[in-house]
């Protein structure tokens, strides 16, 4: 990985005071997604934002597009970062208060950002993460999401009756902000130091974030039912070589990540506010131990 090859672009710069949010939309060869994902945020977006990509590799042409948008900054790597490097790499040109994490195979629907501020303008601190709601086609057990098929491929996506059926899909608020579309202040998002670099190319890098966050006293874990994206689906990490991060989450914390979401941040539950410390019973930590022994000494 050749860190010094990294070229930033920078051209937003005289529209700072318009901007709401720095949107991060990293991108791995998948033009025709970014496309239409770049569209879906200037057609349905409720308030103008900052649109930064992070172009790895741009194989299929998408810095010479990224080139000719008068509104994109962004950051280009001649080899892949992968999300952790990639997004860290995109934080100095952020110029908003909060930064918004989208992948790339993501459809921005109507009134997505306005949900995101108008819960942003109730908190009376910066002490938060929020996530936007996926619909997806198929039912992967995803408990903080909604499932309608509206197409897996732009081939056969259905853009017009998912812009007219989407309010009618409800989503309660649920706890355990974690995936994207995920919204973090950026002086929260520095206070931690970003994204684990250990993590890369970025497998299990999500829950870390988020339990960075908590370690440092964040409680504040929600996702908003009425903000939806339509995801199509992993089209770029099927491709990725995969690091172990599941195992780095156990020796790193002491605990595994699914411990983690589903008994401190009660992932997919409806939201009922603050998270509390969670009580854990010693076969549980004793388990944990074991599996930890395992990893380290099989």
């Amino acid at each position: 990985m050749n860190l010094s090859a990294i070229e930033k672009t920078y051209r937003t710069a005289g529209q700072k005071d318009k901007h709401l949010f720095s949107l991060l939309i990293p991108s791995w060869n998948n033009l025709a997604y970014l496309k239409l994902c770049v569209r879906s945020i200037r057609q349905n977006s409720t308030h103008p934002h900052q649109i930064i990509l992070l172009i790895n590799e741009g194989k299929d042409g998408s810095v010479a597009w990224a080139e000719k948008q008068p509104d994109i900054d962004y950051v280009y790597a001649p080899e892949n970062l992968g999300i952790c490097y990639g997004l860290n790499a995109c934080r100095e040109l952020v110029h908003t208060g909060f930064m918004v994490y989208i992948n790339d195979d993501m459809y921005m629907l109507p009134g997505w950002d306005d949900v995101l501020f108008r819960e942003v303008r109730k908190m009376p601190h910066n002490n938060f993460m929020l996530s936007a709601t996926m619909i997806e086609p198929y039912d992967i057990k995803n408990t903080c999401g909604l499932v309608a098929h509206y197409g897996d491929s732009l081939e056969n996506f259905r853009e017009k009756q998912l812009l007219q059926d989407f309010r009618q899909l409800k989503k309660a608020d649920w706890s355990g902000s974690t995936w994207p579309p995920v919204l973090i202040p950026t002086a929260l998002w520095d206070l931690v130091g970003g994204m684990s670099a250990e993590f890369s190319p970025g497998m299990y890098s999500d829950p870390d974030l988020s339990m960075k966050l908590w370690q440092a006293g964040v409680r504040y874990f929600k996702g908003l039912g009425e903000s939806k994206v339509y995801h199509f689906g992993s089209k770029s990490t099927k491709r990725v070589k995969r690091n172990k991060g599941r195992n780095m989450f156990l020796q790193k914390y002491g605990i595994t990540s699914r411990y983690f979401v589903k008994h401190y941040l009660r992932r997919g539950e409806n939201f009922t506010g603050p998270l509390q410390e969670p009580t854990i019973p010693l076969p549980d930590k004793w388990l944990h131990k074991i599996k930890l022994w395992l990893l380290l000494f099989r």
